[in-house]
């Protein structure tokens, strides 16, 4: 019988969130959750663009939300903590003030960029689903208009019996919902499908992650990391999930004269989520993905490119 006492646990993982979950409702509205689809281990949860007093959708906000959360999505949990530290230490902000700033250079100024995607789903794991980051990919570029090559995202949570869950995080803000979905999950599939083996896509991260997990508390990193030495039985009881996101136009918002009503989003949005599942099941078939657990976020917007922008123009970066 293995002995599992160094093992972490949920409410180890749970200890290593970030953020107020209720500060993400301010700006997104969920409006289904857990919709199954037959034959398939996916969870697919949609959420629109919340509506203020005066009938409007903000996404410069929704932007100017995530720029506030950039020290937790793109420097290592333990950096933070010293950081922290060192402020209470001489009363200060310096230390923490550094660091988002290192945060905010990491981030492209590439019109194209994905990193909004990214972010959100980072924001939407940790809050939402109660998955934290495990490894912060951000801090290992080397350069800011580079993007890192490997899982938009690494999350993980554990089972009752010791099991490490990991999911490899994909996102893709596109125009079309249908390209979207359809470049997400092939995303995903190098990461969940393909055999073990050392020219295997998903060899890179795991190695990083054997080297970089971070949880902030010594103790449970080094419990984690455990999960990704290759000598250690550890490794054999990591299942291997998804979290992917696609953000997309949807044309049920209000145009910029028509004051938007949350409700009627609401039940537009419902009526295209149907279509929008046909597609994801299609999808799943095609790349062998219907055996693999999935969490899977439908975000419709007024205008991908828009938010692209708007979140460039958070970030302090041009378009």
């Amino acid at each position: 019988m293995q002995n599992l006492s160094n093992t972490i646990t949920a409410n180890d993982l749970i200890s290593a969130l970030t953020g107020d979950p209720e500060a993400l409702d301010v700006h997104l509205e969920l409006i289904e959750r857990d919709v199954l689809i037959d034959g398939y281990s996916i969870k697919i949860h949609c959420h629109c663009l919340t509506v203020d007093g005066n009938g409007r959708v903000q996404p410069h906000r929704l932007a100017e939300f995530m720029r506030n959360t950039v020290a937790d999505y793109a420097i290592p949990r333990s950096q933070l903590a010293k950081a922290k530290e060192r402020d209470r230490k001489y009363n200060s902000t310096e230390a923490v003030a550094a660091l988002i700033e290192q945060a905010r250079r990491s981030f492209t100024d590439l019109a194209k960029t994905g990193e909004g995607g990214e972010m959100l789903l980072f924001l939407l794991a940790e809050r939402y689903l109660q998955l934290p980051q495990i490894l912060c990919k951000m801090d290992l570029k080397t350069d800011s208009r580079m993007h890192y090559h490997g899982a938009d995202g690494v999350y993980a949570s554990v089972t009752d019996s010791g099991v490490l869950k990991l999911y490899w995080g994909e996102s893709k803000v596109y125009k079309s919902v249908k390209t979207a979905i359809k470049d997400c999950l092939a995303s995903l599939v190098p990461f969940l499908v393909e055999p073990e083996h050392e020219e295997a896509q998903r060899e890179r991260d795991l190695i990083l992650l054997s080297d970089k997990a971070d949880l902030s508390d010594p103790k449970l990193t080094d419990a984690l990391k455990r999960y990704f030495d290759k000598n250690s039985v550890m490794s054999k009881r990591v299942q291997y999930c998804g979290v992917a996101l696609v953000g997309f136009d949807a044309s049920f918002y209000a145009s910029d004269d028509t004051k938007a009503v949350a409700n009627d989003i609401a039940t537009a949005a419902r009526a295209e989520l149907e279509n929008w599942c046909s597609i994801i099941g299609e999808r799943l078939k095609a790349e062998s993905l219907d055996q693999f657990e999935l969490e899977f976020f439908c975000l419709p917007l007024p205008s991908a490119e828009n938010f692209r922008s708007a979140f460039l123009k958070a970030m302090g970066k041009t378009a």
